[in-house]
């Protein structure tokens, strides 16, 4: 999630304008949560210095890209670094092609080049590609390049975490023993803006960013991928995590729209609709049902709760049944008429979080920013990994989320060094790792000023009956709590191509060394248990 989504930690009126609303949302983890601006834009990554190329494959890309609302290319760039690779997956060699660079987006209308996509493919040679699938990996933010997803969850190669320590990650790569590469190939995309993606002229970055324009923009580029590697029969699957949810659900029916069948999608760490999250919009404004089991799952794991579960999953399950049942009583006739909660109500509050009686009486309908502040007394606790915690005041809490200070410098650094020395693609810029374009972006869609695209993931799975849905949700992620995306994703009705897992662990809960084994093995088989229809 670099400035992938990530939640400014503000809330939004909607009578306000819905931009300042979702810029303040999702903007930092690729993914969907919080944090202050400072937290969600890490410091630029220092350029490459370009060296003649010496070894077999590598591009020296003379081109100078920017991020900046008003920048755009003057033409179309496809050239790439194809490099040789290799892994020791089980004790054995496992080969695959690295290919870094640019794909050019055609307007579907004009059927002139809109935008040059910067991209890393990781291939298999030799397997039937109707029986390979193809999978495209991007973050959230709005703003976030794919560098979470890319060296922290199922690549070949990733960065060493520490999570939930609440200590600096270091920058190493290691050989990624939970790499899908056996399952699948694997495309990490950067959006416009971001990494080194950019417009082509007339364009501008800024015309793409927006819902619809951005969601357009990355189909384009699946269809350019698809057509320029031959990859009409493979399964193609989309995975996308925070922003890069809505973002899926989009891409999903604009591909089927355009006769390009989606076989799978992977949600990860899910906001569909902005509209249910009331990490976005104002205290009392609508009802943090969707928070509740979080909290109770997250004092659970700091030991507040009272009292201390025995069985985790069934603490969850009650936790559940109570925000659904009990506070959602008492909460409709809050937002209707302040009306004062129940003792009884306030006293279950208190059991699943041990915050005191007085707190949740002033605080019923309580936010994400208020609990992430007041979780643990003397702490602040991460808003996309509430388990990482540091003391107030600390140089760990001081850009607002002590879960992305630990791990942002090591991402950032880390994508710098692997691009040159490892993938041997050297730039004359910097690679945007994030940009805080939040305040710039256009989120209404579909007549709403903030996106609901339930309905557009309802369209993709009418387009495409068989295809299959994987929601992966961590149980300490308080920037898109799990129990939201169960009430979003039931809307859809009970469908047995919907499947949800959930793992002790936070927004990118890859991050997390047994939340990545567990989620790996949940892969494989949501994996292979794709299959092409004609």
């Amino acid at each position: 999630m670099a400035n992938p989504t990530k939640l400014h930690g503000r809330r939004f009126d909607l009578r306000a304008a819905a931009v300042a609303a979702c810029a303040a949302l999702l903007v930092a983890c690729g993914g969907g949560g919080g944090g202050s601006s400072a937290a969600i834009t890490p410091a630029p990554t220092p350029p490459v210095t370009p060296t003649p190329p010496a070894v077999p494959g590598a591009f020296d890309d003379t081109l100078a890209y920017s991020s900046l609302a008003n920048a755009s290319l003057s033409a179309p760039n496809e050239s790439a670094a194809v490099i040789a690779s290799h892994i020791q997956l089980n004790g054995q060699q496992f080969n695959y092609t690295a290919t870094t660079g640019h794909l050019t987006a055609t307007d579907v209308r004009t059927g002139k080049a809109s935008a040059s996509f910067f991209y890393v493919a990781y291939t298999v040679a030799g397997a039937a590609a109707a029986r390979r699938s193809v999978t495209f990996f991007y973050n959230g933010g709005p703003g976030s390049s794919s560098i979470y997803l890319h060296l922290g969850s199922f690549g070949p190669r990733r960065l060493v975490s520490t999570i939930p320590n609440a200590t600096v990650m270091p920058v190493q790569l290691v050989d990624n023993q939970e790499t899908l590469l056996a399952q699948s190939d694997l495309v990490f995309v950067d959006a416009i803006g971001t990494g080194y993606s950019q417009a082509i002229a007339p364009n501008t970055n800024q015309s793409f960013w927006g819902v619809d324009a951005d969601a357009a923009a990355f189909r384009d580029f699946v269809q350019r991928y698809v057509a320029v590697n031959q990859r009409e029969a493979s399964p193609k699957i989309l995975f996308g995590e925070s922003y890069g949810t809505p973002r899926t659900a989009v891409l999903a029916n604009l591909l089927e729209l355009a006769g390009v069948q989606v076989a799978a999608v992977v949600l990860q760490s899910s906001i569909m609709d902005y509209n249910s999250n009331c990490g976005v919009l104002d205290p009392g404004a609508i009802s943090c049902e969707g928070h509740i089991p979080t909290y109770a799952a997250t004092s659970a794991y700091y030991q507040r709760s009272n009292p201390l579960p025995t069985n985790f999953s069934g603490y969850v399950q009650q936790a559940r049944n109570f925000a659904a049942g009990d506070y959602r009583s008492a909460m409709t006739a809050y937002l209707a008429s302040k009306v004062a909660p129940p003792s009884g109500v306030i006293a279950q509050l208190v059991g699943y979080t041990g915050l005191p009686v007085l707190t949740w009486q002033q605080n019923f309908d309580m936010g994400p920013d208020y609990y992430q502040r007041n979780a643990v007394p003397g702490r602040l606790v991460g808003r996309y990994d509430a388990r990482v915690s540091a003391p107030t005041g600390s140089a760990l809490t001081v850009d607002g989320d002590p879960s992305l200070t630990v791990i942002n410098s090591a991402f950032v650094n880390g994508i710098a060094g692997y691009l040159s020395d490892e993938l041997h693609y050297s730039a004359r810029s910097r690679y945007t790792s994030s940009n805080d374009i939040g305040g710039q972006w256009d989120f209404s869609h579909d007549g709403k000023q903030l996106p609901d695209t339930i309905p557009d993931l309802a369209a993709a799975m009418t387009l495409s009956p068989t295809m299959k849905v994987l929601s992966v949700n961590g149980y300490h992620d308080l920037a898109t709590p799990f129990h939201q995306t169960e009430l979003d994703l039931a809307r859809l009705g009970a469908n047995p191509l919907i499947v949800l897992k959930y793992y002790a662990s936070g927004h990118m809960t890859y991050l997390d060394d047994t939340a990545r084994r567990a989620q790996q093995m949940d892969l494989i088989n949501f994996f292979n248990s794709v299959t092409v229809t004609p």
